[in-house]
């Protein structure tokens, strides 16, 4: 066999195995980054995290824009510098941020969230990261509450202008079903509000998950994605992780996958990340 003949039966055999998804397909190539949410790292609105995050081998954490302790956190800037500085130490990326505290003090309800959320879009421009979590659980639950989506559509209008202004993405984690997500995204009318999908939540309210991801992603709304499956490791609970990823492949995501929870009881986060990571590495690294 000539030069010729060898380099066209290697373009054949490669052109063949694309086709069939085998190991040199370029879907196969991580469209992923691995983080994981300060929280559950137990170190929430903390810039030690970030050191955890490298000992552990993340790339990225998610991080918390405020406490119950300190509820405007990350729209001080020395806070804001303190983040910044254990990043670049470290070398772990600040993937995006979070306001977790939505679920105790609602957006749905509570004035003063918009300005959480208004100085959280000041706080992601200021740290380089653009995504922000908007979480709707606990007291901020939307499921058959008319009026307060109604309330959180009239706020999400008045913020989104800031954050398209500001190339902010506002990312809403509930236990909606994707449908509901969609149709609260065209009310608003911004392409600056999207969904910040974690397939265990959505199992647990009962919507089909594989259906859910082509439905999102065909709509390119989905803005980062949690990987947790609640009391279990991940890859030892009752997720289809590999699954889900070739779902989100072929959807064309492309971001971080946050290690959220995943945490046995009566184990502690240096028993349980490190395996965490190996598998979420192993997936979607």
């Amino acid at each position: 066999m000539n030069r010729r003949e060898a380099i066209s039966q290697l373009s054949v055999l490669t052109t063949a195995t694309l086709s069939a998804g085998g190991a040199f397909s370029m879907t196969n190539r991580s469209n992923y980054q691995i983080g994981a949410c300060d929280w559950s790292l137990r170190l929430n609105c903390n810039p030690a995290a970030f050191d955890y995050a490298k000992k552990i081998g993340l790339e990225g954490v998610q991080v918390s824009y405020n406490s119950k302790t300190d509820l405007n956190y990350l729209s001080r800037s020395e806070n804001r510098q303190a983040i910044l500085a254990a990043s670049q130490r470290t070398g772990v990326k600040i993937a995006s941020l979070a306001i977790g505290m939505l679920n105790d003090v609602p957006l749905k309800s509570e004035a003063k969230t918009v300005e959480w959320v208004s100085e959280s879009i000041d706080a992601a421009k200021a740290l380089g990261t653009n995504v922000i979590l908007l979480a709707f659980f606990g007291n901020g639950d939307l499921r058959k509450d008319d009026a307060g989506k109604k309330v959180v559509i009239e706020r999400l209008k008045q913020l989104t202008p800031k954050a398209e202004k500001q190339g902010i993405i506002l990312g809403i984690e509930s236990y909606l079903s994707a449908e509901e997500h969609i149709e609260i995204i065209d009310t608003v009318g911004s392409p600056n509000l999207q969904v910040y999908y974690d397939p265990r939540n959505s199992a647990d309210a009962g919507y089909d998950i594989y259906k859910e991801i082509p439905l999102l992603g065909k709509r390119k709304l989905i803005c980062e994605i949690h990987l947790k499956d609640n009391e279990f490791l991940l890859g030892q609970g009752s997720m289809d992780w590999p699954r889900i990823k070739g779902l989100l492949d072929e959807s064309g995501y492309k971001g971080w996958a946050q290690i959220e929870w995943s945490q046995p009881k009566g184990k502690s986060v240096d028993e349980t990340y490190p395996q965490n990571v190996s598998y979420a590495k192993k997936i979607f690294g």
